[in-house]
């Protein structure tokens, strides 16, 4: 070449010779990036597994122009599967448009966007995704498009369990409890996990109500003045509350078909349901959600009169029962030896009830500023801060104390050093070594993240590092919000099976989630915004779905309505998804606003 030709001219031909480099490229598996897109100014990485080395460049999808170049960084092993990986790093392109990533040799990865406000309709369809599991109401087309279904189970006539039996209300007696939500991929309705969905919902809208006021997801109540975030957890509350016996405050555990249902549309599924043996954790959780809501729909008295007091009365209520009957574990193998008819569906038992004693206790506190309430329970029973989950709810508790901090008595207040360090500490154990791994996240350090809804651990990974980011002081707190958006790529496509795990979203994506509307409605796509659980390495065995190519931890999934072990949907799940990506929008519009 020339000496003579100028730098610029060198880099001018030097891009070109890229960009006839990246028109041969052909689309590649082996490429695994967020399918949605980036933030300008936020962290960008793919990773590619196998071989490949050398160079990488960001391109139009017509790959025409090549507008980056860099180089792959250096190989990595993943510890679970033994692969290598290596990371494309493009952190420093910032200009907003859609773009393919291209490695030579190996292809060119899926499209994706750059722009401020990338995950927004990701936030906005996993909200909207609690509206296709409405019980109780017809969905027209207005509003869920080509997924418009009739109502299903108006549950206007649901029957006492003789497990759940009273004096005012014997085996048989029938009650009215309509609304709520289908649980997942079957059609009954549970409280237990009912309690950490709502509560993660509530969260969501008291840690940003500026930013969630401004989620339209197209519902029926979107013209109203409540937002559509608090219209949709109403629907569920509403329900709630009808699981309470009003005689002694106590709940119960489920409203269930005594089976599951075949893979038909809610319509068409009329079995007889019933309520069942009201349970220690039912009352607990319902509690806490009911202290949290009472705080939350206080600011919209004039729109729903009334309701932020009964959910307060309902929560006391509820606690004085379980003080009065703490052993009322819920043991479903056991009530159907004593009952009829059995009962099969999902259990959501859990023999340790500590920790709902915990979250109650601290949502009635921060809700009543009752210290009594405080002192009910030991807060801090030891060191640790479990990530939280259906059965383990406790952290939920310190997520509270914090977000109120500066409101608490003087009791609470003396915690909150001891909250913060529970928060940082478990922050900090999450990012340890993170950029060691094979995909640049926190989640998949270890192959005991790909359990059973493995995906919501992912998402609730990602709220314990925005907790600590904005509840504490740590040096490392911009560590935690770029780990925490890491997560969500995780979930967007940067993992090990290169799915996008969140139905509709994406390029690859699950098409065939165990989800009984999905499957019987005859329409290709599955209902959208809907979290797959995802990787789980026991799946094969839990479900004995045919298919399954890999035994590795972090590859066992398959996409097909069989597997409800890696791909069935669950609101405790879309819950955590729907907070993810709605906070860090929420957070980067923020920082845009600082700027």
């Amino acid at each position: 070449m020339n000496k003579r030709l100028k730098p610029a001219v060198l880099c001018f031909l030097a891009l070109n010779l890229l960009g006839l480099s990246a028109q041969s490229q052909s689309l590649s598996e082996s490429i695994r990036l967020n399918q949605i897109g980036y933030y300008p100014n936020a962290a960008k990485i793919a990773v590619v597994v196998g071989e490949a080395q050398g160079s990488f460049q960001v391109a139009t999808p017509d790959l025409k122009k090549t507008l980056f170049t860099g180089t792959l960084g250096e190989p990595r092993k993943n510890v679970i599967s033994g692969k290598t990986t290596r990371t494309a790093n493009f952190s420093s392109f910032t200009k907003a448009g859609t773009y393919v990533l291209v490695i030579p040799g190996t292809g060119h990865s899926y499209p994706f966007e750059i722009r401020t406000d990338v995950h927004k309709p990701v936030a906005t369809g996993a909200l909207k995704g609690f509206y296709y599991q409405r019980v109780s109401t017809d969905l027209p087309a207005k509003f869920a498009g080509k997924w418009a279904r009739p109502a299903g189970h108006p549950d206007t006539r649901v029957l006492i369990h003789p497990s759940a039996a009273s004096a005012d209300r014997p085996a048989g007696a029938v009650i009215s409890s309509p609304r709520g939500w289908y649980d997942a991929g079957d059609y009954n309705k549970y409280i237990v996990n009912s309690g950490i969905t709502m509560g993660t919902l509530l969260s969501l809208y008291e840690d940003f109500p500026a930013y969630t006021k401004s989620l339209n997801t197209n519902i029926p109540e979107s013209t109203n003045k409540i937002p559509d975030l608090l219209d949709e957890a109403l629907w569920n509350l509403r329900w709630m509350l009808t699981m309470q016996d009003p005689a002694d405050g106590g709940v119960y555990h489920k409203l269930t078909n005594p089976s599951f249902d075949g893979m038909v549309m809610p319509d068409k599924a009329v079995k007889d349901r019933y309520v069942v043996q009201k349970s220690i954790t039912a009352a607990l959780d319902f509690a806490a959600v009911m202290a949290q809501a009472g705080r939350v729909y206080k600011a919209y008295n004039r729109e729903l009169p009334g309701l932020a007091d009964s959910c307060v009365t309902a929560a006391k209520k509820a606690w004085t029962w379980a003080k009065a009957n703490p052993n009322a574990v819920y043991k479903q193998s056991e009530m159907n030896t004593k009952f009829d008819p059995d009962v099969v569906t999902g259990s959501y038992e859990d023999h340790f009830s500590s920790d709902e004693w915990i979250w109650a206790a601290a949502e009635l506190y921060v809700t009543t500023k009752d210290d009594s309430y405080y002192k009910a329970v030991n807060l801090f029973p030891d060191a640790k801060t479990p990530l939280p989950s259906w059965p383990q709810v406790r952290t939920l508790a310190y997520y509270t104390l914090a977000r109120f901090g500066n409101e608490l008595t003087d009791a609470g207040k003396q915690a909150l050093p001891v909250v913060k360090q529970h928060l940082t500490t478990f922050a900090d154990s999450l990012i340890l070594d993170a950029d060691k791994q094979a995909f640049q996240t926190v989640m998949g350090k270890s192959a005991k993240d790909f359990i059973w809804g493995s995906s919501a651990e992912a998402a609730n990974q990602g709220i314990a590092l925005l907790q600590a980011y904005r509840f504490t002081d740590s040096p490392k707190r911009n560590q935690y919000l770029r780990y925490a958006l890491s997560n969500l790529d995780y979930l967007l496509g940067r993992n090990a099976v290169g799915y996008s795990f969140v139905t509709g979203f994406g390029d690859k994506t699950p098409m065939h989630p165990h989800h009984r509307p999905s499957v019987a409605d005859g329409i290709d796509e599955p209902v959208p915004g809907l979290l797959s659980g995802g990787t789980n390495a026991n799946a094969a065995r839990q479900d004995k779905c045919a298919g399954y190519t890999s035994t590795v931890a972090d590859e066992v999934f398959i996409d097909a309505d069989c597997s409800y072990a890696s791909n069935e949907i669950a609101i405790n799940w879309n819950a955590p998804l729907v907070y993810l990506a709605t906070a860090l929008e929420a957070l980067q519009k923020e920082q845009k606003t600082n700027d």
